[in-house]
């Protein structure tokens, strides 16, 4: 038994190694991850690895077995998912809240090239799963929007009559609904990163874009 033990230690210790060029930006929804992800990655020659991104092809990758939330999500309609489940349930089920294909992420960063510095940023970056592969606290940290901020960055970004909330029958409840289930999801990044000493910035509508470049850059210690 404490053979297996010493040799997980060592696994773990091995897994930090390898991922040492890596830094991480997790967050809520509408936080700035990927805008400050892509500035960070043009200002200093970095890869960008966006975990919106790959979704898809994680999905692709996964039985239900491995993901029955991801699968059970996957064969609901647009309603089902998004107006007819309270915030609390869609919170609870979420899929990618819960973890799955986070081994996903992982196993595509170690096909990276080391040589480069890679910054990855996405909602899925939950601070439990990322705290045993960082080689130092200084690698990784979540940004915290306000209910006033994510608001703010959605009509900045919204579309009338586009988006996934137009295909279902309620499109003002499902935007309520997930407006509030993200606001869940964030209070439980907070706590998290408390618990587990890692790093977080609350954006506010007071910040302006480069205030916030200049303290995730300050986090990481660039």
């Amino acid at each position: 038994m404490r053979h297996e033990q010493d040799e997980d230690v060592v696994d773990a210790a091995a897994l930090r190694a390898r991922l040492r060029h890596v830094y991480w930006i997790g967050g809520g929804s509408g936080g700035g991850k990927s805008t400050i992800a892509r500035r960070l990655a043009g200002r200093h020659g970095w890869r960008l690895y966006a975990t919106d991104d790959v979704m898809s092809d994680h999905a692709g990758r996964t039985t239900p077995q491995e993901a029955p939330l991801l699968h059970r999500f996957i064969a609901m309609d647009m309603d089902e998912r998004w107006v007819n489940r309270s915030p609390e349930t869609m919170f609870e089920t979420f899929h990618w809240f819960r973890g799955e294909g986070f081994g996903l992420i992982v196993e595509d960063l170690l096909r990276l090239p080391r040589q480069t510095r890679v910054v990855v940023e996405g909602f899925r970056l939950l601070p439990h799963l990322v705290r045993p592969l960082l080689a130092t606290p200084e690698q990784a940290v979540w940004l915290l929007p306000t209910p006033e901020f994510r608001q703010a960055a959605i009509r900045s970004r919204a579309v009338p009559g586009e988006g996934f909330v137009w295909q279902t029958s309620d499109p003002v409840k499902a935007g309520r609904n997930i407006a509030e289930r993200d606001r869940m999801f964030t209070t439980r990044l907070q706590e998290e990163t408390e618990r587990l000493h890692l790093q977080a910035i609350h954006v506010d509508t007071t910040m302006t874009e480069d205030d916030l470049a200049e303290r995730v850059e300050a986090a990481f210690g660039l």
